[in-house]
Formats: C-alpha cells, sequence, structure tokens
C-alpha cells in the first residue's frame, strides 16, 4: 500500500468508505458485529493477513496442542507482517476467545497495525489498554480450544460476513471494520477524501440552518459554487 494511501485512510470514516464500496458495487465489505476496544482516536489501516478457525474436535485439540512449535494461532501470531492487520475468521463466535492478552501484546510488539476478530477476546480489558487497535465483538474467557481450532494461515476467509483476502486493506475506526479490495485501494482513498470534504462542507451548512434538499446530495448549482469557495478557504 501506498503511504499516501494510507495517510489518507487514516482521516476518512468507515461509514464514507463503505458508502464508497457501494458506488462500486460492493456491498458486504463492512465486517459485522465488530468494536474497538478502547478506542485510540484514530483510524486502524494495514493490508490483511489472515487466520482462519473451524469448529473443534476433542481429539485434535488439547491443552498440549500449545506445545506444538507448528500450532497456527501461534505461528501466525510470529509471522504477521510488520505494519499488517491479523484478521481472524472465528466463525462469528464468541463462545471460546480467539486469542488472549499475551498473543495480543507479542503481535503488537512485532510491529502489528492492529487485530480483528469476529469472535472474541480474553483478557479483554488488558488488550483494551494496549498501544494497538482490537476489535472483537465481545468478552470471552474460555481458551479458543473449547469451541475453535485454528487451521490456516493467509488464505481467503470470511470475517463478520465480509470476504477478506489476504493483502486487502483493513481500515477500522470508531464504530466498525471495512475491508477494501488491494486494486481498489488508491481509488477508494481519493473519493473518501473528496466526500469527506463535502460532508464537512454540508454539516458546516446544516448547523447554520441550511435544509439538506439540493445540498445533500448537491443538485443546486450555487452549492456547488458555495463548496469550492469553501474548499479554498479551507484548504480542502
Amino acid at each position: 500500500m501506498k503511504d499516501a494511501t494510507r495517510e489518507k485512510l487514516m482521516n476518512v470514516s468507515v461509514a464514507t468508505l463503505a458508502s464508497v464500496m457501494y458506488k462500486h458495487g460492493l456491498r458486504n465489505q463492512v465486517i459485522q458485529g465488530v468494536n474497538p476496544l478502547g478506542w485510540k482516536g484514530k483510524n486502524m489501516v494495514g493490508p490483511a493477513f489472515t487466520l482462519r478457525y473451524i469448529p473443534a474436535r476433542e481429539d485434535r485439540n488439547p491443552m498440549t496442542v500449545f506445545r506444538n512449535a507448528d500450532h497456527p494461532q501461534r505461528v501466525a501470531i510470529e509471522t504477521c507482517p510488520d505494519g499488517h492487520v491479523l484478521v481472524m475468521d472465528s466463525r462469528k463466535q464468541a463462545i471460546a476467545a480467539s486469542a488472549g492478552d499475551i498473543l495480543i501484546t507479542r503481535l503488537m510488539m512485532r510491529g502489528a497495525a492492529g487485530v480483528v476478530t469476529d469472535g472474541g477476546f480474553r483478557d479483554a480489558a488488558t488488550i483494551a489498554e494496549l498501544d494497538m487497535p482490537a476489535y472483537h465483538t465481545r468478552p470471552s474467557s474460555p481458551t479458543n480450544l473449547t469451541n475453535n481450532e485454528a487451521i490456516a494461515i493467509n488464505e481467503p476467509i470470511g470475517c463478520g460476513d465480509a470476504p477478506v483476502f489476504p493483502g486487502d486493506i483493513v481500515v477500522g475506526d470508531a464504530d466498525c471494520v471495512i475491508i477494501i479490495p488491494e486494486a481498489l485501494a488508491d481509488e477508494a482513498a481519493d473519493e473518501a477524501v473528496e466526500m469527506t470534504a463535502y460532508e464537512d462542507f454540508v454539516i458546516e451548512k446544516v448547523k447554520s440552518g441550511t435544509p439538506i434538499i439540493g445540498l445533500y446530495p448537491q443538485t443546486k448549482p450555487e452549492f456547488a459554487d458555495e463548496f469550492a469557495d469553501w474548499r479554498k478557504t479551507n484548504n480542502r
């Protein structure tokens, strides 16, 4: 991802990006049901690195499997590239934790840009205090082995009903998380910046008492002229 694209995506909302995706015909890019732990005041942005869980089978998931150096959950933590977001397909279940504070702290120390699961984290209060964005559905104390088996790393997954391919761009804000196809990232960032500028202009107009008809969406020429002047004045 280009540095300029990353910077643009750091300053636009997931809601705006969802509208951009809709304009491109993509309706299901928002990861459903996830929330930020301890909102850090800035967007999470990075390419996706994925981990997939399947239903646990009791004969395959005793506690001793964590001693295996090739255990996929542990390997994902140790191989997620710097600046990437680890996205976990936990089957939309928080019956058992996707990970806990030790693993997520290690992920942070290795330079990850964030972590997302459509399941839950154990030690959620501690994870919320870390200096790295994290998103989940709700706290969950049981070990992941109780209900899930980590099975595959960096392959296409579904997370909260959104398709996620390795390298897709993940953006999270104070509300939720969206997945942008890698090939659309630059274009989507540009469009979102333009849309954000106009929406900021609209907010100012609405607060001053202007009706939204003809303003949002802009169908009256006078608003186009006024917006152009507003952009020059505000360096937008």
